[in-house]
């Protein structure tokens, strides 16, 4: 028999028990089909005495995890603590450092430090694996870096985020508002006691710049990545999306924009009205969604649950099953898809010259002129408006909702005409705008 693939295992919280949890359960199943054993040999967290429904007085224990990376009984270190930086950082430097392969979870550490870690595991010829860092237990990265490795990836967009997915597909069941349906989806663990990752949209820009890292062969650029959350979205346009034939989701979208010669990256995170014919249109509840459009392929979808411990230890193991058969990486199989030395540096593209149709919602003063005023920067920047709603008055001294949607045409016209509103008394906050996801 094959020696085993001895395993450290940093974080046991919901993941790393279903880690633990999967290996126990599958483990006859994983040896078959990894051609050797997966073992656990040590284990780390903040407190050796929390019950979390599996044994680990089997394993060692190291209260310092980044100790586990010197270890001679162990081959690959798992990483599912979290955070850009701080200690989960150290331990991937020392596992590699030490001739580790490394497998994370971890979003936030790839988005920002991915290239320097594909670099030293390139170079020490050990494995950087990440597949549960995107989309949970869906193989989207697998996808792209091995199902659609012959194609140029023309466009990159999907449902990154499982909690803001849940929140706006439940806003349009039950017609509730935003703040009302992030109390529930708390309540059920979808959201953490402090969402902003989620619902400002930073969990799904860090995916996003990873994704397009590996589709387009670009370093990483999370900084470039334009990003809005969902927590301005109201109930009020929900319905009006439902009424014009499309639901709001959370959509991270990343192409190549070769406009003027140059090959520049744009990247946006932003709510979008998504038509209900669309395939991301039916993507509900905590769920993921990946479409890639190749130039072969044709467009390739990629769903599934995006989150919890059963999905994301799935992507765990199924890293470490490739590490138990050899693919460690190096300079046979880098980390994204090339070696970080030939990834491209793009410039981050502008938006204005983009062509698409936007929804802008506006909560104006109830006095006369104030639509006109409305129109009337519509009509001096060059926006055509396809239709207009306005909702019922509101009570004296309140506040009344515009929603438009507009034509298509290039993006820079929408921006000038807010900002020739901008400052107007008639707004009684800044406007909201969404762009309708077009084929």
């Amino acid at each position: 028999m094959a020696a085993p693939l001895r395993i450290a295992l940093a974080g046991l919280g919901t993941v790393g028990g279903g880690v633990i949890r999967l290996i126990e359960t599958n483990g006859p199943l994983i040896e078959r089909r990894a051609g050797r054993p997966l073992v656990i040999t040590a284990v780390s967290a903040r407190d050796r005495n929390k019950d979390r429904g599996v044994d680990i007085s089997r394993y060692g224990w190291e209260d310092d995890m980044t100790a586990m990376a010197a270890r001679d009984d162990v081959d690959a270190v798992v990483e599912l603590v979290g955070g850009a930086d701080g200690p989960a950082l150290t331990l991937a430097r020392n596992a590699i450092a030490h001739g580790k392969s490394l497998v994370t979870a971890n979003k936030a550490m790839i988005a920002h430090h991915g290239l320097e870690l594909a670099e030293l595991t390139e170079k020490a010829r050990v494995a950087l694996k990440f597949e549960a860092a995107v989309a949970g237990g869906v193989p989207v990265i697998k996808g792209l870096r091995e199902g659609a490795a012959a194609n140029n990836i023309d466009r990159l967009y999907g449902i990154l985020n499982g909690t803001c997915n849940f929140i706006l597909s439940t806003m349009e069941d039950t017609g509730r508002d935003f703040a009302d349906v992030l109390g529930e989806a708390q309540a059920k663990g979808y959201a953490e006691a402090d969402p902003s990752f989620d619902v400002e949209g930073t969990d799904a820009a860090h995916k996003l710049a990873i994704l397009s890292a590996i589709a387009f062969g670009t370093r990483i650029d999370f900084a470039s990545v334009d990003t809005a959350g969902i927590t301005r979205i109201q109930a009020a346009d929900i319905a009006q999306a439902d009424a014009l034939g499309y639901v709001i989701r959370l959509i991270g979208l990343a192409e190549v924009d070769s406009e003027g010669g140059q090959r520049r990256l744009f990247q946006r995170v932003q709510p979008h009205l998504v038509p209900f014919d669309h395939p991301l249109a039916h993507v509900d509840g905590a769920t993921n969604a990946v479409v890639a459009e190749g130039n072969f392929s044709g467009r390739l979808l990629f769903q599934g649950a995006g989150a919890g411990d059963g999905p994301t230890a799935s992507a765990v193991v199924a890293d470490l099953i490739d590490i138990a058969r050899g693919d460690l990486g190096g300079e046979a199989g880098a980390p994204f898809s090339i070696q970080v030395s030939e990834m491209e540096t793009m410039a981050p593209a502008p938006s204005g010259h983009r062509l698409g149709r936007a929804y802008i919602r506006f909560m104006v003063a109830d006095r006369p002129g104030v639509l006109a005023e409305i129109t009337a920067a519509m009509r001096d920047a060059g926006v055509s408006i396809e239709s207009l709603i306005q909702k019922g008055r509101a009570e004296e001294g309140g506040n009344v909702l515009v929603a438009m949607v507009t034509h298509e045409g290039p993006e820079a016209r929408v921006a000038e005409a807010l900002r020739l509103l901008d400052g107007s008394d008639a707004l009684a906050e800044a406007p909201l705008v969404m762009q309708l996801l077009g084929e």
